[in-house]
């Protein structure tokens, strides 16, 4: 295919912008009161909706939201943005593909785009367009994606890094050059809201990252290194801080894990008095016959001493689907209105 023709199939391909929920524009109070008096996965969601609200109405409660897949590029990057905005989550802990290769992808003005029809893979990877299921993004802006972070990692000190210490750097950089003030990453930035990627590399950071270490060795100068001890130390700082907890998960994978995983944390650094999480909601499609595939129970994290099982629920649905009536019944509902931000970002002197 000629190189005009390559030009003009991408464009086509990338021609329609996925338009991300706004959980303002409509009230989903109403529906989800309705489920809740109906069966099976109807009630389990109008039952986590319910739990939600409970974290937000209890003063004392600190919200972790948990993010893995690709939910973000699907439509929700405005949705957990606004969540941060209204003071509904407290910290986040997220794949690196959701804060890198979504949320500051978008920041620098880049969209993902909703595929249509059925296009072969090696055509897309000829055109240099990469395949989420059904949304696509264009590869050539993602590798000014990479090439941005390596010029923030070049930009700072040298030094081991807490992922939440570098995304800080890149909120910082976003609010002074970003082009969308909607961003998780910005607005984190700028509400002092912690956010960690505890498999960093992951995702464009890995790529940017190992560009900014190679050519800093070539230099003979040193660099920026992410430490993931650092990540599980810090949010279990917070979550010592925070006291009671509760948790809004969406997927499962690393972000699920390492979240539970700081009562456990806690206890072996020797503070036995340290609550378990009281709140827990957790919407997956992960099946509990596969438990390799991320798909541990929240009943069964409480046998880890992680979370109580009075107040959990588990919704087995595709997130996009559900997470949109569950913020926007909880945002008008208004129990955020109440709440003191935690600003835990605070405890870190970067």
């Amino acid at each position: 295919m000629a190189d005009h023709q390559k030009s003009n199939r991408k464009a086509e391909l990338l021609g329609n912008t996925v338009e991300h929920i706004d959980i303002k524009s409509f009230d989903a109070r109403p529906i989800i009161a309705a489920m809740d008096k109906m069966s099976f996965s109807s009630r389990d969601l109008g039952r986590a909706a319910g739990i939600y609200n409970q974290m937000l109405e209890d003063r004392d409660c600190a919200v972790f939201l948990t993010l893995a897949g690709s939910t973000s590029a699907g439509g929700c990057m405005d949705l957990y943005a606004d969540l941060l905005e209204n003071n509904m989550v407290d910290c986040i802990v997220a794949t690196g593909a959701s804060i890198v290769d979504m949320d500051f992808f978008e920041g620098l003005g880049f969209k993902h785009y909703q595929a249509s029809g059925s296009v072969d893979d090696n055509d897309l990877r000829d055109l240099y367009i990469d395949r989420i299921y059904d949304t696509y993004i264009d590869e050539e802006e993602l590798q000014a994606v990479d090439h941005k972070i390596s010029e923030i990692a070049d930009a700072i000190e040298p030094g081991l890094y807490s992922s939440r210490r570098f995304i800080h750097a890149m909120g910082k950089y976003l609010s002074e050059n970003g082009k969308k003030e909607k961003s998780l990453v910005r607005l984190a930035y700028e509400r002092e809201v912690p956010i960690f990627c505890p498999a960093f590399s992951d995702s464009s950071a890995g790529f940017g990252l190992v560009k900014h270490q190679v050519d800093r060795i070539k230099e003979g100068k040193p660099y920026i290194s992410i430490d993931s001890v650092a990540d599980f130390r810090e949010l279990t700082d917070i979550k010592l801080a925070s006291g009671d907890s509760g948790l809004l998960m969406v997927g499962g994978g690393v972000p699920k894990n390492f979240i539970q995983d700081t009562v456990v944390c806690a206890e072996i650094l020797g503070h036995e008095d340290v609550p378990v999480h009281k709140y827990a909601v957790q919407i997956t499609v992960a099946d509990v016959r596969d438990g390799a595939c991320s798909s541990s129970t929240l009943k069964e994290a409480a046998s880890w001493g992680k979370v109580s099982t009075v107040l959990e629920q588990m919704v087995f649905a595709e997130a996009t689907t559900v997470m949109p009536l569950i913020a926007s019944d909880a945002y008008h509902r208004g129990a955020w209105k109440k709440r003191e931000p935690k600003r835990f970002a605070r405890m870190f002197a970067d």
